[in-house]
């Protein structure tokens, strides 16, 4: 299939989801992974001008006007395994700055190209959570993300169909939430790519939430490594009622051997 057709199929496989609890981290995992030995902070940015009001829970902290900031700490452990973990920081409408609760990660990518090759890419990445209980009820959480893609010098094609687990509150011992992500990226120029990054979250797996409770958000990104840091840029508008209208995100990278 030529990647022009397969990019079109990626993005419209998926219609409808719902917004995530913290959105600390709006990303797309593709092949990417920290070197044995290496260790790197990605610091996420990301703020909500015009977003959802009405709370689902009492006292829960709304993306509306709403800043987040999280570092996201990686280390290389061997040359298919990586560790990570994030703090997040929430400034909301109302004033308050606040802890949204530690992350914990370990990525695992047995496929991926040679550096500066084309081909396939494959792995898994687990995480674990303790969320603040102003983000979301069910505190504890474990999401298994599936990391699919292929890529060549002019075409990134990704997809991640993450399962999400609550380990505590009323959905504990319940259906995994269905939340796929994907991606499609496009080389313009030297170390320059613009795409569309697709976020969804579908409700429970085989039990889909009814169509008016999904919230999908389609981003329009840029990424380059001509600055002195890698920058990754994006601008989402929620596609339905359900999703927030408009979020900003921005991504720089820190690398050190």
């Amino acid at each position: 299939m030529p990647a022009t057709r397969f990019a079109a199929a990626l993005l419209v496989a998926v219609a409808g989801a719902a917004h995530a609890a913290l959105p600390d981290e709006i990303q797309v995992y593709t092949d990417d992974i920290s070197a044995p030995g290496d260790f790197g902070v990605e610091l996420h940015v990301n703020t909500t001008p015009r977003g959802r009001r009405a709370p689902e829970f009492p006292g829960e902290v709304m993306n509306h006007h709403g800043l987040r900031v999280t570092p996201e700490f990686t280390w290389g452990l061997t040359r298919t395994l990586e560790a990570g973990f994030y703090l997040p920081m929430v400034h909301d409408a109302e004033g308050r700055t606040l802890f949204g609760g530690p992350k914990f990660r370990l990525k695992w990518l047995p496929l991926r190209p040679a550096e500066g090759a084309s081909g396939w890419f494959a792995g898994l990445n687990g995480e674990y959570s303790l969320l603040n209980r102003y983000f979301e009820v069910e505190t504890r959480r474990f999401e298994l993300r599936p990391i699919l893609g292929w890529k060549n010098d002019d075409w990134l094609l990704a997809a991640n169909p993450v399962l999400s687990w609550p380990l505590n509150g009323p959905e504990r011992g319940g259906r995994p939430g269905f939340n796929p992500s994907f991606k499609v990226a496009r080389t313009v120029a030297t170390d320059v790519a613009l795409g569309f990054e697709l976020y969804n979250e579908l409700g429970p797996l085989g039990r889909p939430a009814p169509r008016a409770e999904r919230a999908q958000t389609l981003f329009f990104t840029l990424e380059t490594e001509r600055t002195p840091l890698p920058l990754h840029l994006g601008i989402g508008r929620g596609l339905n009622d359900a999703a927030d209208r408009w979020t900003i995100k921005a991504i720089l990278t820190f690398s050190f051997k």
